[in-house]
């Protein structure tokens, strides 16, 4: 993500949403990442349509504007110092995800085929995420780490925006296993729409991306119950910039993420229904889901968890 990027597309969501931009993932450096972390935060607070997220309230408060946090995708952007955690915590950031598809300093990723799991820099990770208040999460990292990650938090831990491998066999949607361990914790799995990731990458088969993404959040509240599944759309506003950026750093992709041709997603207006497709909501109705179960799905789970997990900034 470039310095050129900008808040105002994120206004394509409604207001009352819950938004979470990335910051960073492995190859930047931890100046970068707080600069892009910066004017983000500037550039919200000018625009006027945003409320920075500090606690859990920020977001009820957000009913007139959209709630907005931030993530890191690897612990590359903390340059070893655990103490950076605290920094990006007072800086808005709630999640963190220990790697970004291959192994670093903190454990694997999901694109590894020797899978050893969380190393002992990654296990004191989790207990800084803990202690601070940030999600740990497991999105991008191997099953071993995942299942790693389960087991040593203190407080419900997400896969903020993954599928499931059981519907679609990608190196990057998560087992079964993994989604069962998730949700011990009270955690969330957040079904993303990334078309890769759901079998549905061509640009003629927007509408069936948005149906299988009402079929992975119908197959996980199967699995691990309602109260377990969430949405963590992944889009990416810089379509792009990203798909050249996953050319230009084969070391941190692989075919699984090339071989469909450049990345398609789920954009927020069918979420709602408010493209030409039928929306991610009416969609889930007509497989029977309630209302109040959409809800949870749409922001209330998410919500749940993170009055387990937050705390105030000093």
């Amino acid at each position: 993500m470039s310095l050129t990027a900008r808040v105002t597309e994120l206004t394509r969501y409604p207001v009352g949403s819950y938004l979470s931009v990335n910051v960073g993932y492995a190859p930047q450096t931890t100046a970068d990442t707080l600069a892009l972390l910066r004017l983000f935060r500037t550039d919200a607070v000018a625009d006027g349509r945003f409320r920075l997220v500090r606690t859990l309230a920020d977001i009820a408060r957000a009913d007139t504007a959209i709630a907005l946090a931030f993530d890191l995708e690897d612990c590359g952007p903390l340059g070893g110092d655990l103490d950076n955690v605290a920094v990006f915590h007072a800086l808005g950031v709630r999640s963190l995800a220990a790697t970004y598809n291959h192994a670093n300093a903190a454990g694997c990723g999901c694109l590894d085929t020797d899978d050893t799991g969380l190393t002992g820099y990654g296990r004191d990770l989790v207990r800084a995420l803990n202690e601070v208040g940030m999600f740990v999460d497991g999105s991008h990292c191997s099953r071993r780490s995942g299942l790693d990650m389960a087991e040593l938090t203190e407080t419900p831990m997400i896969y903020s925006h993954s599928n499931f491998a059981a519907l679609w066999p990608h190196p990057r949607n998560i087992t079964d296993e993994q989604a069962v361990s998730c949700a011990r914790t009270g955690g969330v799995i957040g079904i993303n729409g990334v078309g890769i990731f759901l079998g549905r990458n061509a640009e003629s088969e927007r509408a069936a991306r948005v149906e299988a993404m009402a079929r992975h959040i119908e197959y996980g509240a199967e699995l691990v119950g309602i109260d377990h599944i969430g949405i963590g759309s992944d889009f990416s506003f810089d379509a792009d910039d990203f798909n050249a950026e996953i050319r230009a750093n084969p070391e941190n992709f692989s075919d699984d993420y090339t071989k469909y041709g450049p990345l398609c997603w789920v954009p927020p207006e069918d979420l709602l229904g408010q493209g030409a497709t039928p929306g991610l909501d009416e969609l889930l109705a007509g497989r029977g889901f309630t209302p109040a179960e959409r809800a949870a799905v749409f922001g209330g789970n998410f919500a749940r968890a993170a009055a387990r997990v937050w705390r105030d900034p000093a």
